[in-house]
């Protein structure tokens, strides 16, 4: 992979490049994103993908559902076991949130396939976070029918005293939420040259800022979608 000079420009420039055999046909390809942006902004528009076959220098492009952010990024690796590399696109929001955009794309045979889009993950999978009495958190992921509880019995007495009473109980219903994708990392679980994903999305509580910790969410190919392989909490550790 290498990474193209930025030139900022209202035309489309190469904002990312990598090369890789994406068709399937044993040579490498270059693939690229592009975009426009200001010259004193770092924050690009018309993000779209470029697929360009390295044997027949043909050229396939794909405008992004979500095209404009920061740092767009591609990543190549084979995410379904075919052999052949596929794309990862991320690009940053920029938002207070630390949300960032995702989509991996299949070029086999010069024909894009959307094989994950971020927006259709943050749908999928429902959640309830619902504070209780004695200092606990469920949370539940209501389409999978799973349900996690946090002790938040460490956190500061300004911060409890707000939620609970003297005796550990609610002074009102409160619930929390849990973000979109804040992290999308490739990993090869299996050491078998096919890339599972790790997505993290912060869990909140009274308001976005209020974090408890991440949800933890890996995901494997499973014929043509991706489905979850495991999934888990992570809560911060306090001063003893």
């Amino acid at each position: 992979m290498f990474k193209r000079p930025i030139y900022k420009t209202n035309n489309p420039y190469i904002v990312f490049a990598a090369r890789g055999d994406v068709t399937g046909d044993g040579i490498k390809d270059y693939i690229y994103l592009t975009g426009i942006s200001k010259e004193d902004s770092p924050f690009v528009q018309r993000i779209t993908l470029v697929i360009k076959d390295g044997r027949t220098a043909s050229t396939v492009t794909v405008p992004l559902k979500t095209d404009a952010g920061y740092s767009p990024r591609i990543f190549l690796g084979d995410f379904t076991g075919n052999g052949v590399y596929d794309i990862l696109i991320s690009i940053t929001s920029g938002g207070s949130g630390g949300i960032i955009y995702y989509y991996i794309y299949s070029a086999l045979n010069n024909i894009p396939k959307l094989l994950f889009d971020y927006e259709a993950f943050n749908e999928k999978y429902q959640y309830q976070v619902i504070y209780k009495d004695n200092y606990k958190v469920e949370l539940i992921n209501t389409t999978r029918k799973i349900r996690y509880i946090i002790d938040i019995s460490y956190r500061d007495k300004e911060y409890l005293d707000e939620i609970y009473n003297p005796d550990g109980s609610l002074k009102a219903p409160v619930e929390g939420f849990i973000n979109p994708l804040s992290g999308l990392y490739p990993i090869d679980f299996d050491s078998n040259d096919v890339y599972e994903l790790l997505g993290y999305q912060r869990i909140s509580g009274r308001y976005a800022a209020d974090a408890l910790g991440y949800l933890q969410t890996s995901l494997e190919w499973d014929k043509n979608q991706f489905i979850v392989r495991e999934q888990s909490v992570n809560i911060f550790g306090s001063d003893y």
